[in-house]
């Protein structure tokens, strides 16, 4: 059946504006379904854009992100941005008059208009999961941007709410449309190139600054309604400078770097080193911290983890630190590697050498570190994966989607769980980090990931660790002696009137 939480708290709250909170298109079609006795039955997705007809979209979010959306929705053949919404209604008509676009305030209008096909969710990502998934049910196709959750158990309802629906759902991973990496995937696994990979190491190594503390409450700009902004996320006091952009360092509404740029490179690292055969890890580990600024947020700017799984190991080295203060240029975290990855990107470290991978392009080398090979096309990411969206939206054809909003669940998910670890981590335990695996490059990491440091006035004592944490993929929940430590952080609690349901 249909989804519409206020609906079904109608009882409690008889002055609910149903007209506001439940997409009409979807009222109608399920109140027909009831009519003919159906009304306990799938409803069948309803095919808005055919083939020859242009693929009208709304976008969600009419901040930084939202301005490239809009820019590659307006270069691609067969489709048109109708309307904008976000929450503050200046920066909604701002973007929307540069597309002569309608601009709303609030997302459930475009939802509940039938002049929308689809829709591109480009909010903050504490709104990514609801949004998407009240989409799907108001009969939409969905565009939503990385990372797709907050935790896996949301992820896990959009998916099931795609499959139930028949929408078509893309996750905006955007190198997933750039042909290198096919042709890495087959270099690296058909031709074998490089021989058997040994591991791979994912790096997002990129200075960023302090968001600032105040002493007294952020009060939300003029213009903004606050409420809605919010949306699922707890209504909590905020002490950083900026409201917009910074959310990404507050565990409430972002995800930290690990979910910004890490889930890019992860999903990078799901195509081309595993083929996709991967799900999620089934072992995990980190260690990491906030140091350095005594600010307001709470994601670490130091965070490193090594992913086990039934094939090769993971590491993933994270720092939004120079290399010392005041310098320009990022830490270091080569190990024992050959040669260094890029700072964001990946290197997967063969026995016959290295395969160093990044945004728009890839280089490998053999053993002697001698240049054998130059990955390189001529696309622009944005755009190319965009049109494939709207490509499969016309044709009806969800596995012409080149990211797949299950694959994109699973790359999302080795950027949760990593959260998830730093979240129920305790004093640090170096011992404890480097015993766990025999790997040299993870406990040459642990080392370069400790040793800038003392440069920031701090020590591995300003630094948590996780315990060994096990996974279930098929569960998706963990298992163990510390399953109850972890599982707690799986699932939200979300603010009444903004809940995402169990999918059915």
């Amino acid at each position: 059946m249909i989804h519409c939480p206020q609906i079904e708290n109608m009882n409690s709250n008889p002055h609910t504006d149903v007209r506001l909170s439940c997409p009409s298109t979807a009222r109608r079609q399920f109140l027909g379904f009831l009519a003919a006795g159906v009304g306990t039955v799938a409803m069948p997705g309803v095919v808005r854009a055919a083939a020859n007809e242009e693929v009208r979209i709304a976008l969600l979010g009419a901040g930084g992100r939202g301005g490239q959306i809009a820019s590659a929705i307006g270069k691609t053949p067969g489709a048109k941005l109708v309307m904008v919404a976000d929450p503050d209604q200046g920066r909604a008509e701002k973007l929307a008059a540069k597309y002569n676009a309608k601009a709303v305030s609030d997302l459930r209008t475009a939802l509940d208009s039938d002049d929308v096909d689809a829709v591109a969710i480009t909010t903050c990502n504490h709104w990514h999961c609801l949004a998407a998934v009240w989409a799907i049910e108001a009969g939409k196709d969905v565009y939503v941007e990385k990372p797709l959750s907050h935790s896996q158990w949301e992820g896990r309802q959009v998916v099931a709410a795609a499959q139930k629906h028949g929408r078509i759902v893309q996750l905006g991973t955007q190198q997933r449309s750039d042909p290198i990496q096919m042709q890495a995937r087959q270099f690296l696994h058909d031709d074998k190139a490089l021989g058997a990979i040994q591991y791979v190491q994912a790096n997002r190594l990129g200075p960023r600054g302090s968001i600032g503390r105040r002493d007294t409450p952020l009060s939300p700009p003029q213009g903004l309604d606050y409420n809605l902004w919010l949306g699922p996320a707890a209504d909590q006091p905020i002490f950083r400078n900026n409201l917009h952009y910074d959310w990404h360092w507050d565990w409430n509404t972002g995800n930290g770097e690990m979910g910004n740029w890490g889930v890019h490179i992860l999903d990078d690292v799901r195509n081309v080193a595993y083929r996709d055969a991967v799900s999620t890890p089934s072992r995990l580990i980190c260690g990491g911290g906030r140091i350095g600024w005594d600010d307001a947020g709470d994601t670490p700017n130091v965070h490193f983890a090594l992913f086990e799984t039934e094939t090769i190991p993971t590491i993933i080295a994270l720092s939004n630190l120079p290399a010392k203060p005041g310098a320009k240029g990022a830490w270091k975290a080569k190990g024992q590697m050959q040669m260094d990855a890029p700072g964001s990107g990946y290197a997967v470290v063969c026995e016959g050498g290295t395969y160093l991978g990044q945004r728009g392009q890839g280089n490998a080398y053999d053993a002697d570190g001698k240049h054998i090979r130059k990955f390189k096309a001529d696309v622009d990411t944005v755009p190319a994966h965009m049109k494939n969206f709207v490509d499969a939206v016309r044709s009806r054809d969800a596995d012409s989607l080149a990211a797949p909003i299950e694959n994109g669940h699973y790359s999302t998910g080795w950027c949760n769980l990593a959260n998830v670890a730093f979240r129920a981590s305790g004093a640090f335990n170096a011992e404890q980090l480097t015993r766990v695996s025999d790997l040299p490059q993870w406990q040459a990491i642990v080392g370069d990931m400790t040793a800038p440091l003392a440069a920031f006035g701090a020590d591995t004592g300003d630094l948590l660790s996780s315990p060994v944490l096990e996974h279930d993929p098929a569960t998706e929940r963990f298992t163990g002696e510390h399953a109850d430590l972890a599982n707690q952080f799986l699932r939200r609690e979300y603010r009444p009137g903004f809940e995402i349901k169990p999918i059915a």
